[in-house]
């Protein structure tokens, strides 16, 4: 592995996928700092994060605080490591943790900064129904996705990609991206461009309902939140048969003719089945 060790702070499948690309390219953090195990599934298991996995099968030490106090702050800054590299990890991280690292602390970012702050950039680019993202390298500061940014990568979006697929393209987009510039970021030979402030937008966390729809209605925006909702919540509608109302979830759908069209839907209790055949047996959806 390259010299220059760092921390690693991480916790889905997103920074999971990252550590793997920057660990082929010979960048492998000398200390882990991901979210407690938790419970998941229908039994609430205690399971632990997808990065505290792939830490304990490539043999790296891990740290999972509930949060950052004193005692956490000095356990990393005993690894003596300049810069530290953040992916998803879930918590905001003090002041007083960033400012142990010399060098500063690395963040990547999902979308060309200052456009899109905050939790949900994948989404938010196919929600305004943008034909180009990207992503960006940025110096980590307290306040929300405003630091400097050390490179940015720009790519098309396709005209039927969902969530799933940008951010798939996205990870390994800015693994790459991080893993080149590494060298150059240590060396000092590189000069952070400031975000123009004035021109950010942020966007907010996703909830559950926002995947619900009126079908017939809006029809660009229903394709907008059917692929940028695939991953979650998924998008859905009410439905009525016989008087009952229920929600269905649409499984798969195509864009033509400016019509935004379910091509097969999951009712309530019911196994997946075509749309054409869920309007056969009598469902109808509620407008």
């Amino acid at each position: 592995m390259k010299n220059n060790p760092f921390v690693f702070f991480g916790t889905p499948y997103v920074a999971r996928d990252t550590l793997g690309i920057l660990d082929a390219h010979g960048f492998r953090p000398v200390l882990i700092v991901t979210s407690p195990d938790a419970p998941r599934g229908r039994g609430l298991v205690l399971t632990p994060s997808e990065v505290r996995a792939w830490a304990d099968a490539h043999n790296v030490p891990v740290l999972m605080p509930e949060k950052i106090d004193t005692d956490t702050i000095e356990a990393i800054r005993a690894y003596g490591c300049e810069y530290a590299v953040v992916v998803a990890y879930g918590k905001i991280l003090p002041q007083a943790l960033i400012d142990t690292f010399p060098l500063g602390v690395l963040n990547i970012h999902y979308s060309l900064l200052p456009k899109y702050r905050g939790a949900s950039p994948v989404e938010a680019a196919l929600l305004a129904g943008d034909a180009e993202t990207g992503v960006s390298i940025q110096r980590m500061v307290y306040e929300l996705d405003a630091g400097d940014v050390f490179a940015q990568e720009s790519t098309k979006v396709g005209p039927r990609e969902t969530t799933i697929d940008l951010r798939a393209r996205l990870i390994e987009i800015g693994g790459n991206l991080l893993a080149k510039m590494l060298p150059d970021f240590v060396a000092g030979a590189i000069t952070p461009t400031p975000q123009d402030h004035a021109q950010a937008t942020r966007c907010r966390k996703i909830k559950k309902e926002d995947g619900f729809l009126v079908l017939g209605t809006d029809d660009e925006m229903n394709w907008r939140k059917y692929r940028a909702y695939a991953a979650w919540p998924r998008t859905s509608f009410e439905a009525e048969r016989n008087g009952d109302r229920f929600r269905v979830i649409i499984t798969s759908a195509h864009f033509a003719n400016g019509r935004f069209i379910p091509d097969t839907v999951k009712p309530a209790g019911k196994n997946e089945m075509k749309y054409e055949d869920f309007l056969r047996s009598g469902g109808k959806p509620v407008s």
